[in-house]
């Protein structure tokens, strides 16, 4: 029988490349678990995405990059053990100068990242949709570009986030996009965007190049639907804390229940569009019974053993 953990891609960044010429467009959730990505895999989505937001709101901190490298690869390690369809993994600034970002490379591909995202942002960064955030200068960004391109060993893809849109406008965001490209950037994700028509802008720009797109809730971006971006020529999507913002908000509501009621019948009756998830439904998405197998398979052939060897001694 099988070991329990699916197996690993062995090439992440191919599989997404793949996905990037077979698919018109690319839908990837954010997710925050290993157990969030599993159901999204279940769900039929062909990618996902670990949001630097997401995971430091998980560990209670705020979107300021002080998220360590060590705590971003385990949760990657941790995601990728258990899906077979490529994560794309939030990096922030990298960790660090050029050569931090090489070994920000190597750790998070190691750890199963399909693609790696670094943003060109100073220290500490802000959330992109934020006000005050602070520039590095374009050649800084391409020296880190360059660093990460020549860390990759296999086809890990790297993807250039410039937060320039707020602070250097339209255009100014468009040229740091092509010099990112010239580095070595296979994808550009344009942060903070404010219409489908500078999407347009970016996709007519840059027309070999596979633009991202954020669809974060509360942002300068409006809401944008998955089919226009289609028309537009944006070939990733991501909603990267739509989960975990529904998680937290799902969370709060119970835990008002139960304060209030003393019990949680309520909400497991309850006809609301947000449902509890039944035990059932919990061990078939991880494959509990699964387990329960192997666990009897191991203990079957250790008898068999035993027996044999109290049959030899006879």
């Amino acid at each position: 029988m099988a070991f329990l953990y699916k197996d690993k891609l062995e090439n992440p960044g191919l599989a997404l490349r793949r996905l990037l010429k077979e698919e018109e467009i690319i839908v990837a959730p954010g997710v925050f678990s290993p157990s969030v990505a599993l159901l999204a895999e279940s769900m039929g989505f062909r990618a996902v995405y670990l949001s630097g937001a997401a995971l430091t709101g998980l560990l209670a901190m705020p979107d300021l990059g002080i998220i360590t490298l060590t705590e971003l690869a385990t949760a990657t390690k941790y995601i990728t053990r258990v899906i077979s369809i490529p994560l794309i993994v939030d990096a922030d600034t990298g960790f660090g100068e050029p050569i931090n970002v090489q070994r920000t490379i190597r750790e998070l591909e190691d750890a199963g990242a399909a693609a790696i995202q670094i943003e060109d942002q100073v220290l500490p960064k802000k959330c992109g949709h934020l006000k005050g955030k602070t520039l590095v200068s374009t050649e800084d960004m391409v020296k880190k570009i360059i660093a990460a391109v020549d860390a990759r060993r296999k086809d890990t893809l790297i993807i250039a986030r410039t937060d320039a849109r707020a602070i250097e406008g339209l255009e100014g965001a468009i040229e740091r996009a092509k010099a990112y490209v010239e580095a070595g950037a296979d994808i550009i994700f344009p942060e903070a965007l404010r219409s489908l028509e500078e999407f347009k802008e970016f996709v007519r720009a840059l027309p070999n190049v596979p633009i991202l797109a954020n669809m974060t809730e509360f942002g300068k971006t409006p809401y944008i639907t998955v089919e226009e971006f289609k028309t537009a020529g944006v070939k990733i999507v991501i909603f990267p804390v739509t989960s975990f913002r529904m998680a937290m908000g799902a969370v709060k509501k119970t835990f008002e229940v139960l304060k209030s009621e003393g019990t949680q019948k309520s909400l497991i009756e309850s006809e609301t569009s947000v449902k509890i998830m039944s035990r059932w439904e919990f061990y078939d998405l991880i494959g509990y019974y699964s387990y329960e197998e192997v666990d009897k398979s191991i203990a079957s052939r250790a008898s068999e053993i035993m027996d044999r060897i109290k049959e030899d001694k006879k």
